[in-house]
């Protein structure tokens, strides 16, 4: 079986659900996703008592931090989705002026779904520019410096459908996310729950194996509850086990572009500092 279909077969379900509570299940939807159903196949039928009203609270909530916090940043926008290459937030989403969007996904999958995409008339905000970054890239930290990206430049970042193998995988996907996010910039979107679960030994709570992770990258974190995105928005938590963690993240640390300028400024003040005190001789 292809990658495509393997990763289309995990993820249907997703995008099904989201189409569905949308337009049938609800008067009056968390949002509207007007693409989604170019994913779903018109014989596709499915028990709607299996949709995953988390998944939709998740996104509602992602989607509304990330415009509020990208409507409060002046000059370039940086967003960078971590996805399943069919993440249709680029689209729908109403993006300010200068927004620069980069989706790192499965490049097989992102050009299946453009496809789709462009076949129902999807197209980026004018003004904004979307590019692709490959997760099979052998070096993704160079491969957005390539795409563009600038470390002295705000972001945000968000992750919600890619399929996260392994906890080594997670890390260094966090470990590029910390050496390119300035000071102050979010981190924020859902994390399968099995990853506090491969800890060797004594198993730590999920919020301690949070903090300790993401701390040791330079992050603060906050796990939120769905409950609470649910009470916020007046709705009510469907009953069953979802397996996410829903998170905000906050840059403590430098990016090393904001280190490396700063590092030539405090070069050049005790440049400028030894010429005075030779003039001085």
């Amino acid at each position: 079986m292809s990658e495509y279909k393997q990763s289309f077969l995990l993820l249907f379900q997703v995008n099904i659900s989201i189409f569905l509570w949308h337009f049938d299940v609800v008067q009056e939807p968390l949002f509207v996703d007007p693409y989604a159903g170019c994913f779903v196949h018109p014989d596709v039928q499915m028990d709607l008592k299996k949709c995953s009203h988390q998944y939709c609270l998740a996104t509602k909530f992602i989607d509304d931090k990330l415009l509020r916090t990208v409507n409060h940043i002046d000059g370039l926008k940086q967003v960078v989705l971590l996805t399943d290459g069919m993440d249709t937030r680029p689209y729908r989403l109403n993006w300010p002026t200068s927004t620069v969007i980069f989706d790192i996904s499965s490049e097989r999958i992102f050009k299946k779904s453009a496809e789709k995409l462009q076949g129902v008339g999807a197209k980026i905000p004018r003004n904004c520019l979307f590019l692709h970054v490959p997760l099979e890239s052998s070096d993704i930290h160079h491969s957005l410096l390539a795409k563009g990206f600038n470390g002295n430049q705000p972001s945000i970042w968000v992750i919600q459908g890619l399929p996260v193998m392994t906890l080594a995988n997670f890390k260094e996907i966090l470990l590029v996310a910390s050496s390119l996010a300035m000071s102050g910039c979010l981190f924020l979107g859902e994390l399968p729950a099995w990853l506090a679960e491969t800890e060797i030994g004594i198993k730590p709570s999920a919020e301690e194996w949070m903090n300790k992770l993401f701390m040791s990258n330079g992050f603060r974190v906050d796990m939120i509850g769905y409950d609470e995105v649910a009470k916020s928005l007046g709705k009510e938590v469907s009953p069953g086990e979802y397996k996410n963690i829903l998170f905000v993240a906050e840059q403590l640390q430098f990016s090393d572009d904001q280190m490396e300028f700063w590092r030539r400024e405090l070069q050049r003040v005790e440049e400028e500092g030894d010429e005075e005190g030779f003039e001085e001789l």
